[in-house]
């Protein structure tokens, strides 16, 4: 693999939910905390911004109209960034405004999936949920801080992690009625390498897991082995996602959030975007079908 290199000067106080729009050739990602969706287009000099209504915790692209599904604080929203529009589907934790939306993925059929989480207390009162054709179906119960969700390239394991422990799970998947059976471990993380934030898999069917306070990228195999390690010169990188012309290029956000001077000071990039061109094409994430 390359240098690990930072792309641009934008600092993101919750950097998150990357995802590679191959039709664009962009990168999309969030930053929660500031309400933000960002885009930069490949070989492109400008990170073009827009501002939401609330705290945005993960985007994913629609197939069957313009624009992104958002998961918003208080709804799933979808965003045309051409006009601005916004049309929003309440979630079923609208009126408790200490609840949020966080990490959301599409499965390989295009369902979305997003979970649920106490913002403040950070105790086991959220969910996740599966989104289609306008509606919500709860599927897990007592989520703390729902992480890590990804699919396999093939469809037919989904992973999910919750933030309060060191632990990516994964799951059998029917594709056909969109739920999982019982989770097995996939991983268990040591006590002093953070927790798993976002992942994505490659062709390959591995999993890469940003782990938010540990300052490292790690790749898994399908058996759970941990395959490679990328150093951070930050400690808090949050998601990953493969893009560029040819999706070998590993991007990953990070953040800034709860760090303090002195920390800030020894790590200037924090909050960065960075890039790692590899020698493995990853798999480009669903699109929403509705």
């Amino acid at each position: 693999m390359s240098e690990l290199e930072c792309v641009g000067n934008t600092r993101d106080v919750l950097g998150e939910s990357a995802y590679w729009s191959v039709e664009e050739q962009a990168l999309y990602w969030v930053d929660i905390r500031s309400h933000l969706i960002r885009r930069r287009k490949w070989g492109d000099d400008h990170t073009q911004t827009w501002t939401m209504p609330e705290l945005v915790g993960s985007i994913a692209p629609c197939a069957s109209r313009l624009g992104l599904i958002v998961a918003l604080r208080s709804a799933i929203a979808f965003f045309d960034p051409a006009s601005g529009a916004i049309e929003r589907f309440d979630a079923p934790h609208a009126s408790q405004p200490q609840m949020r939306f966080n990490d959301g993925k599409c499965d390989r059929q295009g369902r979305f999936w997003v979970g649920s989480m106490d913002d403040i207390g950070r105790t086991p009162v959220g969910a996740l949920y599966r989104f289609e054709a306008g509606r919500y179906t709860r599927v897990i119960e007592r989520v703390a801080v729902p992480n890590s969700l990804c699919f396999s390239p093939d469809g037919a394991t989904m992973y999910f992690a919750d933030g309060i422990e060191p632990v990516i799970w994964a799951f059998p998947f029917d594709i056909s009625t969109g739920m999982p059976g019982e989770r097995r471990l996939f991983a268990r993380l040591d006590r002093d390498t953070g927790i798993p934030d976002g992942a994505t898999v490659d062709r390959h069917g591995y999993l890469w897991s940003a782990q938010y306070g540990g300052g490292v990228v790690k790749r898994y195999a399908p058996d759970g082995r941990i395959d490679r390690v990328v150093p951070m010169p930050v400690t808090q990188p949050a998601s990953c996602t493969f893009g560029g012309p040819d999706m070998r290029t590993l991007f990953v956000t990070s953040g800034t959030r709860k760090l303090s001077v002195e920390a800030l000071e020894t790590q200037p990039l924090a909050g960065a975007l960075f890039c790692l061109r590899t020698d493995i094409e990853g798999c480009a994430e669903a699109a929403y079908v509705g």
